[in-house]
């Protein structure tokens, strides 16, 4: 298998049971949804404890809305505690959603990729692609129940992580000793951040396929994943390094499509079809992230079963291609 059979087989898999995709992105716009509702309502706390106007906070940006807020709420102890507790309460409630309808995503599709055969091999018949199909009601609830508690646990310690690298973060920027160059040390700071979780978001991924796939607990994932690696460093990193090129053009061609709908805003009449054309763009934007993260995930999957089976890993299209010359 060569990187691009496995990453075909992976969204071939997914393809076939695209119910999943709309799950997981209904899921994850109800919790992006939900969290701005403590965040707007700290908005009008903190304007009305200023006696202001809450238009005035809230047309500005989210990089200027965030400080203002901090600053008014740490005046007022009741109303941060009050404000960081909704904010709590979505987060928790919210995560625990996400774990529940990851756990029958993953289940769905660790069926799905041992049913599927040599689906990426042409000529794709429809036969072969109902055999991929396993989405079920009954095979979702029940892997989402199956595995909800070991997913909350892979959570827990997926949030201390978090918490802990933000706080790190945090004490870097603001260290006292630290160079007067503040938003140079800020930006080298989000830089590692970001990079940093991006890896940690990487391991936990790989640390939920195969809990589902081979139903282990939490421990047992993290040494296999730490096996997988070490034995197939090379197909791992190149699943990982095409699914993050291809969010990253994903991103910014939804960055040049929403700034072109900003401009037709301006348009007279003609502007009134930004708002039906930019909730088009949001929805397809949404579902394509969806589509390439569980792609991502199937491809993990293929390459998981294979170091079990003892079969070859894929390998990177260039190295593959430098061989056959």
């Amino acid at each position: 298998m060569s990187l691009k059979d496995c990453l075909k087989r992976g969204a071939l898999v997914v393809a076939a049971n695209w119910h999943v995709v709309l799950v997981q992105f209904v899921a994850d716009a109800l919790f992006k949804t939900l969290l701005a509702v403590p965040i707007v309502g700290g908005v009008f706390l903190a304007v009305l404890l200023i006696g202001g106007d809450p238009g005035v906070l809230l047309v500005l940006p989210v990089t200027q809305i965030v400080p203002s807020m901090a600053s008014v709420l740490l005046a007022q102890p009741l109303a941060l505690a009050a404000f960081i507790f909704a904010v709590a309460v979505v987060v928790v409630g919210g995560s625990l959603l996400m774990f529940l309808v990851k756990g029958g995503t993953v289940t769905v599709l660790v069926a799905a990729e041992r049913s599927a055969g040599a689906i990426e091999h042409p000529p794709l018949r429809l036969p072969a692609f109902r055999r991929a199909t396993q989405f079920s009601l009954e095979r979702f609830s029940g892997g989402a129940s199956g595995l909800f508690p070991r997913y909350v646990t892979l959570g827990i310690w997926l949030m201390l992580i978090y918490l802990l690298s933000t706080a790190v973060s945090l004490s870097l920027v603001f260290d006292p000793e630290a160079s007067d160059d503040w938003k140079l040390a800020a930006a080298i700071a989000s830089v590692i951040l970001v990079a940093w979780i991006t890896v940690v978001n990487f391991l936990y991924l790989l640390c939920q396929i195969v809990i589902a796939a081979d139903d282990v607990g939490v421990r047992d994932a993290g040494a296999r994943v730490v096996r997988l690696i070490r034995t197939s460093p090379r197909a791992v990193a190149s699943i990982f390094g095409a699914t993050l090129g291809l969010v990253l053009l994903t991103t910014a061609a939804s960055i040049l499509a929403t700034a072109a709908l900003g401009l037709i805003a301006f348009v007279p009449l003609v502007g009134l079809a930004a708002l039906p054309l930019q909730l088009i763009a949001w929805l397809v934007r949404g579902v394509v992230f969806q589509y390439i993260g569980l792609t991502s995930l199937a491809a993990y999957l293929r390459v998981y079963r294979n170091m079990r089976e003892g079969i070859p890993q894929p390998q990177s299209t260039v190295s593959h291609i430098g061989r056959t010359a």
